[in-house]
């Protein structure tokens, strides 16, 4: 690929964004993402991806020039949906997806991460959405990711001024997990991946399922789906090893059967 590379370690796909000097997020970068997920989902061997940019940046925000190609609204708009494909896609990947947030994570950076299932940031990150500072309105489903970590008045706030907040505030207001000093970022997210990665990939997707689930059902609808999962789940060779290493005082070795 041009913009993105990856190495595994121990279950997990360290993923790199390369497009120096910002990351700016090219309509090549999320066809990659795209791409880069149709080979991880099938690779039994990647069970957790670390999502991170190479050099100062995670992601400093959409590639401006190209927005200057485009002649219509209507194509405005494919251009945005075709984003929005690709970052739900992330949000509904069967495996665990974690961004690491070094620099800045500013526009469409920032709607990527938050497309991603868990966010770590370094202390001094900014984050934000400036899209109104250009006379536009985020694009890859910013306005509607963004009240469901921060809620709706830090969310417009956050819209409204258009100034980010650092990976500090990030953590405080909800919308990152954890914040690490910037040198620690990366050894610190792939450690707690490591750790994710030990996990029974059919819990790991049952649970992204009834996280996604809890987002549209109804709670009546959302527990009966639980239950449903729940039994499911049970019935898995996963689930007697894990059972069975319990009582046996001994770390279980899931196969994903």
């Amino acid at each position: 690929m041009e913009f993105l590379s990856w190495n595994i370690d121990e279950g997990v796909a360290i993923v790199t964004i390369q497009r120096p000097p910002a990351n700016a997020l090219s309509q090549g970068i999320i066809q990659e993402v795209d791409q880069m997920l149709d080979a991880l989902e099938n690779d039994s061997s990647v069970r957790v991806i670390v999502l991170h940019g190479e050099g100062r940046f995670f992601s400093a925000g959409a590639d401006i020039k190209e927005f200057t190609e485009v002649t219509s609204g209507v194509e405005f708009s494919k251009l945005a949906s075709s984003g929005q494909r690709v970052f739900e896609r992330l949000e509904t990947f069967p495996k665990p997806v974690i961004a690491a947030i070094h620099g800045a994570a500013l526009g469409g950076g920032l709607e990527l991460a938050m497309g991603c299932h868990l966010r770590y940031v370094a202390e001094d990150a900014k984050l934000g959405l400036p899209e109104l500072t250009l006379g536009l309105i985020p694009g890859f489903a910013g306005t509607q990711r963004l009240p469901r970590y921060v809620g709706m008045a830090k969310a417009a706030e956050m819209l409204f001024t258009s100034e980010p907040i650092n990976g500090i505030e990030a953590v405080e207001w909800g919308l990152a997990n954890k914040a690490f000093p910037v040198d620690e970022l990366l050894p610190k997210t792939v450690e707690v991946a490591k750790k994710i990665a030990l996990k029974s990939p059919i819990t790991l997707k049952a649970a992204i399922d009834m996280l996604q689930y809890s987002k549209h059902a109804s709670y009546y609808d959302g527990v009966k789906a639980e239950s449903e999962s729940f039994g499911t789940v049970f019935e898995s060779q996963d689930a007697q090893e894990g059972i069975q290493a319990f009582i046996e005082k001994r770390q279980p070795t899931f196969t994903g059967k």
